[in-house]
This record gives structure tokens, C-alpha cells and sequence, in this order.
């Protein structure tokens, strides 16, 4: 295995770990904030669905994986860079306090780096 494939592997986790904690702040702010649950019982209940959903659809894997780009023109250092742009744009929307998808920034980031790699051509629209 070479060193990018393990980089892209090493930041893939690291965007998980970003995912976790910023789709959790989103999705759990109003239960926190109206006193419904206590902090660690609202993270409690979102790590466990999280986990659940993982095993129950794979839709949103299967859009990334295609349909969205041309699957010839991607390579490691495409999803690096796809994953990077998403990492960061989770940490300056967290950082912010501003609420966004990190799935919406993972295409961002793929469509992106896709783009600016193989050229406009590479993107699927249709």
C-alpha cells in the first residue's frame, strides 16, 4: 500500500471524526437547548444512532462513489484533496457556529478538487 493511499486513509478519519462532531451540535442543539436531554445523553443517543444508521443505508457512500464525478479521472490524491476542502470547511463552519452538512461538504470538496484536477469535463451533472 503506498504512502498517499495510507494519508487518504489517515484523512478520511480524521473527516469522520469532524462529521461526528459537527453533525452531532446540529442535530442535537435544540434538544440541549430546550433542556429535553442533558448534553452527554443528547452526544449519547446521537453516537449510538449514527452507528445504527451506518449499517441500515449506504446511499449517500453510493452518491459520492458515483454518479457525481467521472470515476476514471479519480485518484488518491483527488480524494485527498476532496477530504482536506471538507475538513476544513467543517472546522470554519463549527468554529463559526454556523450549521452546514458534512456531507454537502464532502461533494463540495470532491466536485472541487475533481474539478480543478481533471478539468470541468470531469464532473457528471446529469
Amino acid at each position: 500500500m503506498s504512502l498517499l493511499v495510507v494519508l487518504v486513509i489517515v484523512t478520511a478519519l480524521a473527516f469522520d471524526f469532524t462529521n461526528g462532531f459537527h453533525d452531532t451540535a446540529n442535530a442535537m442543539a435544540t434538544s440541549i437547548a430546550t433542556g429535553a436531554l442533558k448534553p452527554r445523553v443528547a452526544v449519547g443517543v446521537s453516537a449510538v444512532l449514527n452507528i445504527v444508521g451506518a449499517f441500515l443505508s449506504v446511499q449517500v457512500a453510493k452518491t459520492i462513489s458515483g454518479g457525481i464525478v467521472d470515476d476514471a479521472k479519480i485518484t488518491p490524491a483527488i480524494v485527498f484533496g476532496g477530504l482536506i476542502g471538507a475538513i476544513l470547511w467543517n472546522l470554519l463552519t463549527w468554529l463559526a457556529g454556523l450549521p452546514s452538512s458534512s456531507s454537502h461538504a464532502l461533494f463540495g470538496g470532491l466536485i472541487g478538487a475533481t474539478w480543478i484536477a481533471a478539468g470541468r469535463g470531469a464532473e457528471e451533472w446529469r
